[in-house]
């Protein structure tokens, strides 16, 4: 066939995929034959880990999530199982449980059903909260006497909240609805590695604030947060927001997660509330229990008055029926009485004025000048023998000084210890010039000082002891004529 020559062909036949003899299967199937390994091959597991996020169902089952640093597992406590428990699980606590691994193919996961389970110690996350929790106690961030006591009526209330979340809207509800004020929301995060530093920023943010700013001081600051697990929860017991909450000057109200939620700042706040909407009603009164309470005191005080007014006018009826028909009547005998004094009145003050005449001229006729020169006589005699007495007197006293000043001589004199050397006699006195009073206190060799009332000599002790227990007599000492010179000599 030449080459430049063309043959034309028919449409070609539809290609036949060949046939597979791996039939397709059902997402069903494929997690109950997941289910089936599972089970199968994970019969009987014995896990250790924290409990998490424990849910107690109307129905009677517990779900729960059993977690470590690295990984989770949902597990799930039927209702048959739950009293057999060794413990009662809760959030943080340390456990060890048996059961089965199986899956729940709705949601194409994993988890395992719990048969047994018993304690093995406190969770970490729990363990370190216990330990901060305890530091701060230690240093009174938790007494009752340093908390601040709430507002009773706020103009200004601070929110500090994700500003997307219902927590928020259902603050700003109940306050609306219960006593309409201000309320100024400082947005934050509130869950993950960021919302401890927003919301501690928040809170020192509204306590930094003035009262003549921009935006107005809030009264009382809620810090708020919706339920959660412990992870989700975990900021909220941060040590620095802790610090941070326990050092604001303005009232805080913790209202983190459930009633059955805590976290650190509930101790360390001034008020804990178990929802955020309790918190919203913790910091506002109820206007209209307000307005009721001062409308039933209005028409207490309206009916108070009214019974008063009755009352006083009650006795002025029962005191009138006493008085006379005429008002006139009532002052005609007082009037009566002062026209009759006041008659009398001109002719007692001209007798009074006679009476204290006549005491007058009686009194004058006793001050003649005779009676006053003898009254001067008779103290000028006194004063002339009290002056006599007195010049005699003073006459006696150098008198009688002078008699006393010679017995002090005289007494001096006596109890001089030189006089007795001038009848002859002399004092001893040791080396040290210390006064020797017996013979005892000299021996053979001492040096002694003779004093005599011309002079001093010095002597040394010659011959034995001076001791003697028997005194001798002393011999009667016989006039001898005084040496002229001034030294007495050798005595030994």
């Amino acid at each position: 066939m030449p080459s430049d020559s063309y043959v034309f062909e028919g449409p070609a036949e539809p290609a036949v995929p060949p046939r597979d003899n791996n039939p397709p299967l059902s997402i069903s199937e494929l997690s109950f034959a997941l289910r089936r390994t599972l089970e199968d091959r994970f019969g009987h597991v014995r896990l250790r880990g924290e409990v998490s996020k424990v849910n107690r169902h109307a129905s009677g089952h517990v779900y729960l999530t059993l977690k470590d640093d690295k990984a989770c597992i949902d597990g799930v406590v039927w209702k048959g199982s739950v009293r057999g428990l060794g413990v009662q699980p809760e959030t943080g606590l340390e456990v060890i449980v048996t059961g089965k691994i199986t899956s729940y193919p709705a949601r194409s996961s994993y988890q395992i059903v719990i048969e047994t389970m018993e304690a093995a110690g406190a969770g970490a996350l729990l363990a370190q909260l216990e330990r901060l929790k305890g530091r701060l106690r230690e240093e009174g961030l938790f007494e009752p006497s340093r908390k601040r006591p709430i507002p009773a009526f706020p103009a200004v209330i601070g929110v500090v909240t994700s500003p997307t979340g219902a927590v928020v809207r259902d603050i700003l509800h109940r306050i609306s609805e219960r006593w309409p004020c201000r309320v100024v929301v400082w947005p934050c995060v509130v869950q993950g590695e960021a919302a401890a530093g927003q919301v501690a920023a928040a809170v020192r943010g509204f306590d930094a604030m003035g009262s003549d700013g921009p935006i107005p001081r809030p009264d009382v600051v809620i810090v708020a947060r919706g339920g959660g697990s412990v992870e989700d929860l975990w900021p909220f017991n941060d040590e620095a927001l802790a610090r941070t909450v326990a050092a604001a000057t303005i009232p805080v109200i913790s209202a983190v997660g459930h009633e059955t939620d805590t976290t650190l700042i509930d101790f360390v706040s001034d008020r804990r509330a178990p929802t955020p909407t309790g918190a919203a009603e913790m910091a506002t009164p109820v206007l209209a229990d307000l307005r009721a309470g001062l409308a039933d005191l209005e028409r207490r005080l309206s009916r108070t008055g009214a019974r008063l007014l009755e009352d006083r006018r009650t006795r002025l009826r029962a005191v009138a029926r006493g008085l006379p028909a005429r008002p006139e009547e009532l002052v005609a005998l007082p009037q009566q009485r002062l026209d009759f004094v006041s008659s009398r009145l001109g002719a007692a003050l001209a007798r009074n004025v006679v009476v204290h005449e006549r005491e007058l001229i009686r009194a004058a006729g006793r001050l003649t000048p005779a009676a006053l020169t003898r009254q001067i006589e008779r103290r000028r005699e006194q004063t002339s023998g009290l002056a006599a007495r007195l010049d005699l007197a003073l006459s006696r006293v150098p008198a009688r000084e002078a008699d006393r000043f010679s017995r002090l001589a005289r007494l001096f004199d006596s109890l001089n210890p030189d006089r007795p050397l001038s009848q002859g006699f002399a004092r001893v006195h040791d080396e040290a010039g210390g006064l020797v009073r017996a013979a005892a206190g000299l021996k053979s060799g001492d040096g002694v000082r003779l004093v005599f009332s011309d002079g001093a000599a010095a002597a040394t002790v010659d011959g034995g002891s001076a001791t003697s227990p028997t005194p001798a007599r002393t011999p009667r000492r016989e006039s001898a004529p005084r040496p002229s010179s001034p030294g007495q000599g050798q005595l030994f």
